[in-house]
């Protein structure tokens, strides 16, 4: 088994249920999500897009939907042209209820040797995660380019 190359742990001041919420509503995720919306039914086999102003960027396939406890996804950034040649790599959300508040753990790995995806998700993921984690705590979403380098 290859080690994860990409893991963030974050707590959050909300319920599981809530959480979930905001991984899977198209609205909700537009929202903190760097404009993106994420598209599916979230069951197991089905396909997830991720876009913004209209434009696929990532295609995705639903691995493992067990609400509220864990979510996982096939990961293709379709933007740009290498990217779009790798194959793909796994998201695994893991949610766990503690006291008042959740443990939530990202982990994004499978990358290709060289993957040009890889750099580009060590950069994007913070960003959205700590919006995420911003908008549940307190409504608001943080504004973020997703241009500049945080």
């Amino acid at each position: 088994m290859s080690k994860p190359e990409f893991v963030y742990t974050t707590y959050i001041k909300t319920t599981p249920d809530k959480l979930w919420h905001a991984l899977t509503d198209r609205e909700f995720t537009h929202r903190y999500w760097m404009n993106c919306t994420l598209t599916s039914d979230w069951k197991a086999g089905s396909r997830m897009t991720m876009e913004r102003d209209g434009e696929v960027k990532n295609e995705c396939v639903i691995l493992e939907s067990d609400p509220p406890r864990k979510l996982s996804y096939s990961w293709v950034s379709i933007f740009d042209e290498d990217m779009k040649k790798e194959k793909p790599s796994r998201v695994t959300y893991v949610i766990e209820q503690r006291g008042d508040m959740v443990k939530l753990v990202v982990t994004h790995e499978g990358f290709a040797d060289g993957s040009k995806t890889l750099p580009s998700v060590a950069i994007g993921w913070p960003m959205v995660l700590s919006s995420l984690k911003s908008i549940l705590e307190t409504g608001q979403p943080l504004i973020l380019d997703p241009s500049k380098d945080a």
